[in-house]
């Protein structure tokens, strides 16, 4: 049996692992594949310390973004209620429906904070009433805002 070749990978290759994992692989798929497609290089002691240098960054970088979503979230959720005026049909249903990106413009209007539309995520609002909804801000960090639909 052939002896396993040791390589830091430059990029995320699918099945074998991320940018700069330290990865065991058969020599022929090594010398054939990852080195000459630039996918990943040979382990030596200076790449290795510069591959524990840039995931130290990395760690960092994430609890920075970490911390400003959980202040974030305590901002959002000082604010308490966010109002959305909707147009008025028959038995308090509204016409349309709330959609994120309405959500997303009143909190910047409130609040003047910026939140990514893709990340909230809303009850079915058809009718005036007041709804939670829950804003996704960071993997680790969900805040939850109480939104009002009144008449205009």
């Amino acid at each position: 049996m052939a002896k396993r070749v040791q390589l830091v990978l430059n990029q995320d290759v699918s099945k074998l692992g991320k940018n700069g994992d330290l990865v065991e692989v058969a020599p022929g798929f090594a010398r054939n594949y990852l080195i000459p497609q630039k996918l990943a290089t040979h382990a030596t002691p200076g790449i290795l310390k510069q591959v524990e240098r840039r995931r130290e960054k990395e760690r960092q970088r994430q609890l920075e973004e970490r911390q400003q979503a959980q202040e974030q979230k305590a901002a959002l959720e000082k604010v308490g209620s966010i109002s959305i005026s909707k147009q008025l049909g028959e038995a308090e249903a509204i016409f349309g429906t709330v959609t994120a990106p309405e959500v997303a413009a009143a909190i910047l209007a409130a609040t003047g904070q910026e939140v990514d539309r893709r990340g909230i995520t809303l009850p079915d609002i058809h009718k005036l009433g007041t709804y939670k909804a829950e804003i996704k801000l960071h993997p680790d960090v969900t805040a939850v805002v109480e939104i009002q639909v009144v008449p205009s």
